[in-house]
């Protein structure tokens, strides 16, 4: 099938990729009749992620199902579905809990998943023509048949829910009609978003609206999400080899395996690399889905067809961190192991 592939920073194409299959009973195969452009497409686009060329691009799908799983009972070929662009299995204790955009079930190590996204899990996006969604019954969300109103339903992918918590956030209800932004007036749509942005993050601003026949005034504050530059910046203490090493700001200690080690973490003797001992929480590491007891296996290198460097101690990949800041690159691509599952890649980012 032809899909949208990425071949490196600002460069894509339309390409031949292999079909979709059935992989699990769950799943069902979707003939994709539109799919959007989102602005986090934009950061593989621009290299500014470690993604690596031959990921299709697109979380943003909708269209028409035209293959079904032995084990799907809630839709059937024909419907026509919008998919969230976050992958969800339904039933583990954070779809439960009705945060699905941290499902521990489909991105194993990790929390949630996406179609098409670097770091996301194993789902091929769908800027192509065919996609297969995975717990398709809870994945796929039912749409009226035929062909009216697709551009509006496209909307439902991720656009809608994402503008709507938004607003649901600055205490905005259905039915205001928003007058004023920071004293600006808003004459049209296009006015409000417009002035958002050039708003800085963190002013705390007067939103004037009109609600139930009354001018309402409310005082929001502008947000902004973490700085992965001021996270992301190494730096170093205990170097010590007889000490665990602590990488600052990614928020991870890493020592080497030794055999008192192997046995509290149950670590087999045929796997090497360097033991994550402690993982300090709201850290880049933590929201990466690193925690203790997990195990670097390698450094990747994106410069040499993703060659893996295998790694027996912290101060290997502390030597790598300096020599990506020499050369500017700010992206460290760790393939680590966790515990009982199969290894995963982890971009990790690091001050330039």
């Amino acid at each position: 099938m032809r899909a949208v592939v990425y071949k490196g920073p600002f460069q894509v194409e339309v390409d031949g990729v292999p079909d979709p299959k059935i992989q699990h009973p769950n799943d069902v195969i979707v003939k994709i009749t539109s799919s959007c452009i989102c602005g986090s497409d934009l950061h593989m686009y621009e290299g500014r992620t470690a993604a690596e060329p031959g990921i299709v691009f697109g979380h943003e799908n909708m269209g028409v199902i035209e293959e079904v799983g032995s084990a799907v009972t809630d839709r059937k070929v024909g419907d026509r579905v919008v998919m969230p662009f976050n992958v969800a299995c339904g039933y583990c204790k954070n779809c439960l809990g009705g945060f699905t955009g941290f499902c521990i079930t489909v991105n194993p190590g990790f929390a949630g998943g996406a179609y098409g996204y670097v770091a996301m899990g194993p789902y091929t996006g769908g800027q192509a023509e065919y996609l297969r969604v995975p717990f398709a019954d809870f994945n796929c969300l039912p749409l009226p048949a035929g062909k009216q109103n697709e551009a509006d339903y496209a909307l439902l992918a991720d656009i809608f829910p994402t503008g709507y918590h938004g607003a649901e956030l600055a205490g905005v209800k259905p039915g205001d009609i928003v007058l004023k932004f920071d004293g600006k007036d808003i004459k049209k749509d296009r006015d409000l978003p417009r002035i958002v942005a050039g708003t800085k993050a963190g002013k705390s601003v007067e939103l004037e609206i009109w609600r139930a026949n009354k001018i309402k005034k409310l005082r929001v504050k502008l947000g902004e999400l973490e700085s992965y530059e001021e996270k992301g910046q190494a730096k170093v203490k205990n170097k010590d080899t007889n000490t665990p090493n602590k990488i600052e700001k990614l928020g991870m200690q890493l020592v080497k395996i030794t055999p008192s080690l192997r046995d509290r973490y149950k670590i087999q003797n045929k796997i090497k690399g360097v033991l994550i001992l402690n993982v300090e929480s709201n850290s880049l590491a933590a929201e990466r889905g690193l925690k203790a007891g997990d195990i670097i296996l390698a450094i990747v290198d994106n410069d040499a067809a993703q060659t893996h460097k295998k790694v027996s101690s912290p101060m290997e990949i502390i030597k790598k961190i300096d020599e990506l800041k020499k050369q500017k690159k700010n992206i460290l691509l760790l393939y680590v192991k966790a515990l009982n599952s199969t290894p995963g890649y982890v971009p990790l980012k690091i001050a330039e």
